[in-house]
């Protein structure tokens, strides 16, 4: 069991005792110094809210509600929703903030607060921390009866957002329909099997197959939308004979692809092809953070842009693309940050770019693919235990690959010439995660492995 705080909000385990899990205590408190936070900033006494689909999603959302309106804030009720949703939501209602009830990619067992500024977008770190003190110190004053808070269910805000990633110019309905896609969606029991087969509806797309279509939170696989967890999405596109398979996450920021033979579009791949897209019609620069492909950045030189690195986490990328005006960023996890929509990561504006770019190039998917250089990436992690000094691991493996150009921003990147090895401990899970990249397969996955060796001999 655990309690995660970080910039990626309050995440933890449901069950358990106060303090060492999402307990209900814990929701309350956490919530009860967010809404303290929002206030000492002035503006609107307002606060949106959404969730994803998950099991203990309806009880936290409760809680939620209710500490807020305790405080005397109104709250917009998105419901079922998902994560991009809410922060448009932000902005369109004019709201103080948001909170996203999700955990993303974790199991079931798993829920999170995810915490909004008043433009919609993740707080900062600092911002965090003055959240996380008043938490502590219980530093938070309730309204009087007469000065509670109202609850109003909010239905329109998913078509909102919809109707602007529709809208976006570099979006072509009449190119997308004319081509008839057949499309596959798996949306993880989540709120995915809502949003995505509307947007595909509103692209003009009407052969849509959604697996793992209940919201029930019941994931039926592991929820992150990696290789090994999607073989039934893979099967169900060459059953079908579709063109194209989509994942999302169960909070639908995330996005990948499969092919129409099956095969695995990459993750990795998904922002470089979106990227791709937007620098043929949109010259700038691109942000990525450095657990990502370099393959955005060969896009990038490609179409006369400047690629820079940002440490991992969305707020991290946001600030990056913002101060060297990025007009494309975001995650290798598949996740893409079209910053003139908004500062979020956003399945939906990914896939409706991504078919536009299909449509328009008239090539199968595997075709697209085809088109980017293949660097393989190994992708593994390593299970911490309480009282690890991660800091000091790290330090000793620097030391040891002291001849080698490294990056301390953000954990320990190594550069091996053409290859590199990313090592950090994770915002969302109590792990160390590795992750390699090269031209070859077998050398991704043998850098990999030595830096496990690594640090399981310094643990």
């Amino acid at each position: 069991m655990a309690l995660i705080k970080s910039i990626s909000g309050i995440r933890g385990t449901i069950g358990g005792k106060p303090g060492n899990t999402l307990s209900p205590l814990d929701v309350v408190k956490f919530t009860a110094a967010y809404g303290t936070w929002l206030m000492r900033q002035g503006g609107p006494k307002k606060v949106v809210i959404g969730r994803d689909g998950r099991i203990s999603g309806e009880m936290v959302q409760r809680l939620v509600i209710s500490t807020l309106n305790a405080l005397g804030l109104d709250v917009v009720d998105l419901g079922l929703s998902t994560t991009p949703t809410v922060e448009m939501a932000v902005k369109f209602e004019d709201a103080a903030g948001g909170i996203i009830l999700t955990a993303s990619h974790n199991p079931k067992e798993w829920n999170a607060l995810k915490l909004l500024n008043k433009d919609g977008e993740f707080i900062s770190g600092e911002d965090g921390s003055v959240i996380l003190q008043l938490a502590a110190d219980e530093d938070f004053n309730f309204a009087s009866v007469d000065k509670l808070g109202t609850h109003r269910v909010d239905t329109e805000s998913l078509q909102k957002h919809i109707d602007a990633v529709v809208n976006y110019p570099l979006v072509d309905v009449a190119a997308i329909k004319k081509q008839k896609f057949n499309v596959v969606v798996d949306a993880i029991n989540s709120t995915g099997a809502i949003a995505v087969p509307a947007l595909l509806r509103a692209l003009g797309v009407k052969d849509i197959t959604v697996i793992n279509e209940e919201v029930n939170g019941k994931f039926a696989h592991n929820p992150e939308p990696l290789p090994q967890h999607l073989n039934q999405l893979c099967s169900e596109v060459t059953r079908t004979k579709a063109d194209i398979g989509i994942a999302v996450d169960p909070d639908v920021d995330r996005l990948c692809f499969v092919c129409e033979d099956g095969s695995l579009f990459g993750e990795e791949y998904t922002l470089v092809a979106v990227a791709d897209y937007i620098l043929q019609n949109k010259k700038g620069n691109t942000v990525s953070n450095m657990s990502s492909t370099r393959a955005l950045k060969d896009v990038t030189v490609k179409n006369g842009g400047e690629y820079f690195p940002s440490a991992v986490g969305e707020v991290n990328v946001v600030t990056k693309m913002k101060a060297v005006n990025a007009v494309i960023g975001g995650e290798g996890n598949g996740g893409i940050i079209v910053p003139d929509l908004h500062y979020g990561r956003d399945a939906l504006i990914g896939i409706a770019l991504f078919l536009t770019y299909l449509a328009k190039t008239k090539k199968s998917v595997k075709q697209l693919r085809g088109t980017y250089p293949d660097y393989f990436m190994s992708k593994n992690k390593i299970e911490l235990e309480q009282g690890f000094d991660v800091q000091e691991i790290f330090n000793k493996i620097k030391t040891k690959y002291k001849n080698n150009p490294v990056n301390t921003e953000d954990g320990l990147k190594i550069e091996f010439e053409n290859d590199w090895v990313h090592l950090r401990t994770s915002n969302t899970e109590p792990i160390i995660r590795i992750y390699a990249e090269s031209n070859f397969e077998t050398t991704a996955e043998n850098i990999a492995r030595k830096m496990m060796h690594d640090i399981k001999e310094n643990m």
